[in-house]
């Protein structure tokens, strides 16, 4: 963003000083100064006569989190929708946008597909200004720590009913964000596993049986001393890790 004033003076130094402190600027800013008008002085003191004029222009870099904030504040503004209001909290490498209002159904939009079309552009324009990774998120009240819930609660419903059942279940097309939770929650179940298909928009979990869990069992039943199948229940596995579909990187992962 560009910024630029002219500064009156008796001088031009006076000039300057008057133009800089406009601006804000101290002794360790960098800006550009071109002289607009060269001090004359009265004659016989009396006429004429003319005062120094400076003209001081700041260039200055745009910043990620402000870019982002005048984005989605643009695109928010321009849904016509009553009662929006938008809350920022910002610091070095993240900033997070909370947006209440009378309308705020719209933008959450269907599964959340809206909110999170938002949250991915506000994450392409703040990752544009310095082309560095600065995180983004978009959330209005706790809609996203419910719906993460949800799908926790869903994948590990699923894995009991594919281990019971040995049956496989295809779920909706969902982010790399959301399948990770699926992931996550499913692999947390002794017996099941889960993966993705699909390519691009389609892509989608599937959760079902694990053949190796299951040869196991088949291949154990003339086997006494085992005791890691005493009861056809399955059990809670938290040491195995998740698959990680989104990079580590918040809710699309790393935006280049």
């Amino acid at each position: 963003m560009i910024r630029e004033v002219i500064g009156i003076g008796d001088t031009e130094q006076e000039a300057l000083e008057n133009a800089k402190t406009q601006l804000g600027l101290d002794e360790n800013s960098e800006y550009d100064f071109e002289v607009v008008q060269r001090a004359e002085k009265k004659v016989l003191g009396l006429f004429g006569g003319k005062q120094a004029q400076v003209k001081v222009t700041v260039n200055e870099k745009d910043n990620p989190a402000d870019a982002a904030e005048k984005f989605l504040k643009d695109v928010v503004g321009a849904m016509d929708l009553n009662g929006i209001e938008i809350e920022v909290e910002k610091n070095e490498t993240s900033a997070t946008f909370n947006i209440e209002g009378e309308d705020v159904g719209y933008i959450i939009g269907r599964r959340g597909e809206t909110l999170d079309a938002l949250q991915y552009l506000t994450s392409l324009v703040a990752n544009h200004v310095d082309n560095s990774y600065f995180k983004i998120t978009v959330n209005t009240g706790n809609y996203r720590e419910k719906r993460e819930k949800t799908l926790e609660i869903l994948g590990r419903k699923l894995a009991f009913k594919a281990v019971k059942t040995g049956i496989k279940t295809s779920l909706e097309p969902m982010n790399p964000y959301e399948r990770r939770i699926i992931h996550t929650s499913v692999q947390k179940v002794r017996g099941a596993i889960s993966w993705s298909e699909g390519e691009n928009a389609s892509r989608h979990v599937v959760i079902g049986p694990d053949p190796k869990e299951r040869n196991n069992r088949r291949g154990g039943r003339g086997y006494r001393g085992n005791n890691n199948y005493k009861s056809s229940k399955p059990a809670s596995n938290p040491d195995r890790k998740p698959l990680d579909e989104s990079g580590g990187a918040g809710l699309y992962g790393r935006i280049d």
